[in-house]
């Protein structure tokens, strides 16, 4: 069996908060560290879980705004410092189609500061145009395109043992949300918005159920809350479409997978 552990960093949006970094998820299993967005807030919320920025293997972005790649320089800058102790182990980047194109402009700017030695990056292109596949050791992921804009895909991921993780990104309600999360045993879903303040783009709580509840999820994970969120019952507003296992996120909840049982930690 892969026991998973999966920690959310920042359950927020570009809104500075003190209570909720941007956009952010650590997974861990096998011994790999993959992070999913890198919002501002990410490296100080892994380290308060333990986790330092070396130990990183992957990073997967869901799409290219500010709130979920902010951190990306800082964090390639991070891995070159201190001398005598700068990153060697390899570090992969997976987005959507474009990426390498916003990665070549970032290093337009910053040059030297965040170019790590040669052979250490590599960066991987996946569809935004349809489903893709990768292969990550003992991991498969699958993505899809979601509706949110050009670059959004949500991701799958599956263990050997079948356990199966989905995170989103940003989305609208949309098919391929759906078919992305038939039957996973946790969604990992953005409810940016209440009910009554729905904008384009973005789901609020019972779009988020829905999509659960076509989708057949075990468990649901709400995040990526805007501000206006607070002090609203998100949970009671989700319960008008999905009637499983509901939590709101937390920035530094976790969540452990062992023997394909979920435990939610505070």
């Amino acid at each position: 069996m892969s026991d998973v552990k999966i920690t959310i960093l920042g359950s927020g949006t570009c809104v500075p908060s003190l209570k909720r970094s941007s956009c952010s998820v650590l997974v861990e299993t096998g011994g790999a560290r993959l992070v999913f967005d890198m919002g501002t807030g990410t490296m100080r919320r892994l380290l308060e879980s333990g986790v330092t920025i070396g130990e990183i293997s992957h990073i997967f972005f869901s799409h290219f705004h500010p709130d979920h790649t902010g951190e990306l320089v800082n964090f390639l800058f991070a891995n070159k410092y201190p001398e005598g102790r700068r990153r060697h182990d390899r570090l992969r980047i997976t987005a959507a189609v474009g990426f390498m194109d916003f990665y070549e402009k970032l290093k337009d700017v910053y040059g030297q500061w965040m170019e790590l030695e040669e052979g250490i990056v590599d960066i991987f292109e996946l569809s935004n145009s349809g489903p893709d596949f990768m292969r990550l050791g003992f991991l498969d992921i699958i993505t899809f395109p979601v509706n949110h804009i050009e670059s959004s895909i949500g991701y799958r991921i599956t263990t050997p043992d079948k356990t199966s993780i989905v995170y989103t990104g940003d989305t609208d309600y949309c098919e391929n949300a759906v078919r992305l999360a038939k039957d996973a045993d946790l969604l990992i879903c953005e409810s940016a918005f209440p009910e009554e303040m729905k904008v384009d783009g973005h789901l609020t709580p019972s779009l988020a159920g829905r999509i659960a509840s076509e989708a057949g999820v075990k468990n649901l994970v709400l995040t990526h809350f805007y501000p206006d969120c607070e002090g609203v019952d998100i949970e009671a507003q989700c319960r008008k479409t999905y009637g499983g296992r509901l939590v709101c996120a937390e920035d530094l909840m976790r969540i452990e997978i062992v023997d394909g049982h979920l435990k939610f930690l505070r």
